[in-house]
């Protein structure tokens, strides 16, 4: 049976889903950005960016950006009413002091064992961007990771050990791809779901750690 991968739109809102109302959210740079979009409006969140913001809403429309509103990976967001603005130093303490309840980060590649690795591919000239990521994945009660299964040449990203440099050890809970969920536990990798049409052997075919239904 045929099946057909999710959008990032799809992946987003499922992961917004997932997202206990009352929690301090940190949405890494990239893909995880757009989570902010599908959060229920009636229900309260507090995002939090690392460049001193607390309190985010959705994208907002063209003609209502405000250059001064940014997030850590300089996009136009807004800030909702009771937000707040801060120093980055206190930005960062709240990321290392445990306030953070989830992060939701970018990757290159993740590990059987929760490993993290999404810094750098430690290729000669390939340009570092470690930002918060380092602080998140230590730091935040829960970790998620928002990426594609495969890299573009078909690799795959979840792995048995990574080959890439280290961002974190043994910090990811849960990880979401364009073709399943799959959580990390003491026991292994447990798949929650898969898109429909896909079977357990199609998803390990494109994965290199073992894994099994949840």
């Amino acid at each position: 049976m045929s099946f057909t991968a999710r959008s990032q739109e799809e992946m987003a809102k499922a992961i917004a889903k997932d997202i206990p109302e009352g929690w301090y959210v940190n949405l890494g740079i990239g893909q995880p950005t757009q989570i902010a979009n599908f959060l229920p409006t009636d229900k309260d969140f507090f995002l939090h960016s690392e460049n001193g913001l607390l309190g985010m809403g959705p994208a907002p429309i063209e003609i209502e950006e405000d250059e001064d509103l940014i997030n850590a990976g300089k996009q136009y967001v807004t800030l909702l009413r009771g937000g707040s603005y801060f120093h980055h130093a206190d930005s960062f303490a709240m990321m290392r002091g445990g306030h953070i309840d989830l992060c939701v980060l970018g990757a290159y590649q993740v590990a059987e064992n929760g490993d993290l690795a999404n810094w750098s591919t430690g290729k000669k000239g390939a340009i570092p961007a470690v930002g918060g990521a380092m602080d998140l994945a230590v730091g935040a009660k829960k970790v998620y990771v928002m990426m594609t299964h495969q890299t573009r040449k078909g690799d795959p990203k979840i792995v048995k050990n990574l080959t890439f440099p280290v961002t974190g050890l043994k910090c990811i809970d849960r990880i979401y791809t364009e073709y399943a969920t799959i959580d990390v536990t003491p026991d292994g990798l447990k798949v929650i779901d898969m898109v429909e049409g896909m079977t357990i052997d199609d998803l390990q075919a494109m994965t290199e750690a073992p894994i099994k239904l949840g």
